[in-house]
C-alpha cells in the first residue's frame, strides 16, 4: 500500500529520513479495526520520529501520522485517539505507563489504511469533513485538556496563548473564544497575529511584548523562548499549562517568582479517548471549524514537513487521499 513513513532516525536531517513508497498492507489483530485513511493531519511528533526520538531503533521502518480520519469496513466514519493503552489498562488514558502513540510502536496513519484498537476508533460526526476531523486527535484534544480539564479557567477569564499559529495555538484560541474567556496571544510576525484575530483572539501581542495586565492563564507549547514572559506574565496564584517545548525544554525556572507569587505549573499530554468524544460534539454543537493551513495530496508530504520545519505555517497541515 501507498506510505509516507521513516526509514531510519536521523536527528540532524530528518528530511533524509522521510521516504514516499510502498509498505506491507497491516495485518488486523483481535480486537483491532481497519481503517480506510481519508485524511491525515502532520503534527511536531511525526518531526521527533525522523529524528529518531520517542521511538527505539529497531521499530523502523515507521509509518509516520499520529491521527487522522477514515472509515472502517462497514462503512462507519471514524476519528483517530491515538494514545494507545496497554491490554487491560482501567483509568486515565494519558497516565498509563505503558501507553503508545501511533508511530512509536505501531504503524501510523500516513497510509492507505492503518489498524488501530476498536476503542480508538469514534464516530466521527456527520458535520465534520474528515480534514476537519483528522485535526482533532492530537492538536485539538490537546488544546482541549489543556484548557478544560488542567487550566480550572472560568468564563470571563482571561488567557494568554505562546504562539499564534501552530496547531495547538489555534486550536486554543478557537476553543477559547467559545467558551467565553478572553484571549490574548503572543506571535512573532503580523501575519501571524492577524490570524490569530482572525480566529477569535481579542489582542495579538508581538512575542515577549508587556501586556496590558496579567492572565490568569498561559499556555505553552513554545518551551525556552517564551518561558520567562509566561510566568512574568501571571497573576498570583495564576498557572501555566504546558504541553510542548519546541524552542528548548530547558529554561531558568524562575523558582524565586513560582513561589512567592504562588504560581502553579500544570503539565499536559494529549488527553483520553473520552475527552476526545466529548471534543468532537463540542465542535459539532458549537459550530466550530479547525483552522486548516494547508491541504496537500498525501503524495506532496515532503513539502507539508519543509513548511511546518520552518515555521510556515497557519494552523494544521492535513494530508488527503
Amino acid at each position: 500500500m501507498f506510505a509516507v513513513y521513516a526509514r531510519e532516525p536521523k536527528p540532524d536531517n530528518p528530511l533524509d529520513a522521510l521516504v514516499v513508497g510502498e509498505r506491507p498492507e497491516p495485518e488486523v489483530p483481535d480486537g483491532w479495526v481497519k481503517v480506510a485513511v481519508k485524511a491525515a493531519s502532520l503534527n511536531m511528533h511525526d518531526i521527533w520520529t525522523l529524528r529518531g526520538v520517542g521511538i527505539r531503533g529497531e521499530q523502523f521502518p515507521m509509518i509516520l501520522g499520529c491521527d487522522g480520519a477514515g472509515v472502517l469496513e462497514d462503512g462507519t466514519e471514524v476519528v483517530l485517539h491515538s494514545v494507545v493503552n496497554a491490554p487491560g489498562w482501567q483509568g486515565d488514558d494519558t497516565l498509563d505507563p505503558k501507553r503508545t502513540l501511533l508511530t512509536e510502536k505501531h504503524q501510523g496513519t500516513f497510509a492507505d489504511y492503518v489498524v488501530v484498537p476498536a476503542r480508538n476508533a469514534i464516530p466521527k460526526p456527520a458535520g465534520l469533513s474528515f480534514s476537519e476531523a483528522a485535526v482533532m486527535g492530537t492538536a485539538w484534544l490537546t488544546a482541549y485538556r489543556m484548557l478544560f480539564v488542567k487550566s480550572g479557567l472560568r468564563p470571563g477569564q482571561t488567557m494568554l496563548v505562546q504562539g499564534a499559529s501552530g496547531g495547538v495555538s489555534t486550536a486554543l484560541i478557537q476553543l477559547g473564544r467559545a467558551a467565553g474567556f478572553r484571549v490574548w496571544v503572543t506571535g512573532r510576525s503580523e501575519e501571524k497575529r492577524a490570524l490569530a484575530e482572525s480566529l477569535g483572539a481579542h489582542q495579538a501581542f508581538e512575542s515577549g511584548a508587556r501586556l496590558p495586565d496579567r492572565v490568569d492563564a498561559v499556555f505553552e507549547t513554545v518551551g525556552k523562548a517564551t518561558w520567562g514572559h509566561s510566568l512574568k506574565s501571571l497573576k498570583p496564584g495564576g498557572i501555566v499549562v504546558v504541553s510542548g517545548s519546541t524552542s528548548g525544554p530547558d529554561p531558568s525556572a524562575d523558582l524565586q517568582r513560582v513561589f512567592f507569587l504562588q504560581l502553579r505549573v500544570a503539565g499536559s499530554t494529549m488527553g483520553t479517548r473520552d475527552e476526545l468524544e466529548s471534543l468532537l460534539h463540542y465542535v459539532d454543537l458549537a459550530g466550530i471549524r479547525p483552522q486548516i493551513g494547508a491541504e496537500l495530496p498525501l503524495a506532496d508530504a515532503e513539502k507539508g514537513f519543509r513548511d511546518m520545519l520552518a515555521g510556515e505555517t497557519a494552523g494544521k497541515i492535513v494530508f488527503t487521499k
